[in-house]
């Protein structure tokens, strides 16, 4: 609920200042002040701190879509082997609850969509995507979910929760390649270190295959969800690299509504493939039994499916808007610091096993996380030295004037 109020608040706010500041001309020039009353003006003064405000603002923002990235992102892993455990086998199923939430994130598109546009008069119809290339758009992306969620499921019937989620972590080395070709992601030494220790992660991860293996997953299958999981990181990579690409080429609109749109409309696609593939392969004849037999009753596994299709979308809405916030480099980033937590839930609740080599793994995923996060911390610190400079300098031409 209090995210929900603040996102009306903000929205009213941003609103509100569209409805102040139109055609891209500063307070100043809209009343023609002079240099006296843009400094002993207290309106005036309040404007000059507005960056300050809005930069808290998108920190906060961030901050959400963190929390919600990270919770959903845990609950929807350990709720999707928890289904297989407990006697689930569908694996259409485990791919269209990945999807199939979209629909509770509609009262939010919704309510940002429906009020009268307080549009300025100087947006131009160019900036608005047509709707044939928004239809291509969402309709790739849901093509690429679709098989994505599908590779996941794989993964996550044939191997172990810590296994699975370490490998995951490979989404960072694999989104920094999309990354540095289709939106100039730069690469620094602290990244290259972080590609270096997440790909050695990975390759530790896959030598420790003889010891994961258990009595009911041969080593073929496991071979089988370790390659799944490795390309659903890489395809969940180049989709979040496109989201970015897109957000930047072809949406061009700094709206939550617009992170909404991209995850409900490839998600209701996603979800009609997911179906269509249920009926296809018949696994739909079986649900009924499934259903019967699973270990904690039927209520418990319709709760199941239902749950983790609503963190599933909560996992998406704080990715989503952290693409949009930030890049989507930083969104998987992100989505690794749920690296030391799912392994140790795994081992709680699923008893997975913890031997050396994985631990090993894990410390240097951990490593590389903490490398790249310190190398967004050496760019915050650019950029703020840029914004200081740039302050100055601003404040010193007005002084002239």
């Amino acid at each position: 609920m209090s995210f929900l109020l603040y996102l009306v608040l903000d929205q009213i706010g941003k609103r509100k200042l569209t409805s102040q500041f139109t055609c891209g001309t500063s307070p100043v020039d809209n009343q023609g002040l002079d240099a006296d009353t843009y400094t002993s003006d207290p309106s005036v003064a309040s404007r000059i701190s507005l960056p300050k405000l809005i930069h808290y603002k998108w920190w906060l923002r961030v901050s959400i879509y963190i929390l919600f990235l990270l919770s959903g992102q845990s609950a929807a892993t350990l709720l999707g082997r928890l289904y297989y455990d407990k006697g689930g086998n569908s694996k259409w199923m485990a791919t269209l609850v990945q999807s199939a939430g979209f629909p509770v994130l509609l009262p939010l598109l919704f309510f940002f969509s429906s009020p009268a546009k307080l549009t300025t008069t100087c947006s131009s119809s160019s900036t608005q995507p047509k709707v044939s290339s928004l239809v291509l758009l969402y309709l790739f992306f849901g093509l690429i979910l679709t098989g994505d969620n599908m590779m996941y499921s794989y993964g996550l019937l044939y191997l172990p929760v810590s296994t699975y989620s370490l490998l995951c972590a490979t989404q960072l080395a694999f989104n920094a390649l999309f990354s540095y070709f289709l939106n100039s992601q730069k690469f620094t030494p602290f990244i290259l270190n972080s590609l270096v220790l997440l790909t050695t992660s990975a390759s530790l991860l896959a030598l420790n295959a003889d010891s994961e293996n258990t009595s009911d997953v041969s080593k073929s299958k496991y071979v089988i969800g370790f390659l799944c999981t490795l390309g659903a990181s890489a395809a969940y990579s180049l989709y979040l690299s496109l989201v970015q690409l897109s957000f930047q080429k072809i949406i061009k609109r700094e709206t939550f509504c617009s992170v909404l749109d991209m995850q409900i409309y490839p998600s209701f696609l996603a979800t009609c493939g997911c179906i269509l593939g249920l009926f296809v392969s018949g696994e739909w004849r079986s649900l009924g039994k499934e259903m019967k037999e699973y270990q904690e009753g039927k209520v418990s596994y319709v709760m199941t499916l239902v749950w983790t299709a609503l963190m599933w979308q909560v996992c998406s809405v704080g990715l989503l808007g952290l693409v949009f916030e930030v890049s989507s480099l930083f969104s998987n980033v992100i989505s690794t610091l749920a690296l030391p937590v799912i392994p140790i839930l795994a081992v709680i609740f699923f008893h997975d096993k913890m031997n050396g080599v994985k631990v090993m793994a894990m410390i240097l995923s951990v490593w590389g996380f903490l490398s790249y996060i310190y190398q967004h911390y050496l760019d915050d610190l650019k950029s703020k030295a840029e914004r200081s400079n740039s302050n100055e300098n601003s404040r010193s031409a007005i002084e002239v004037c």
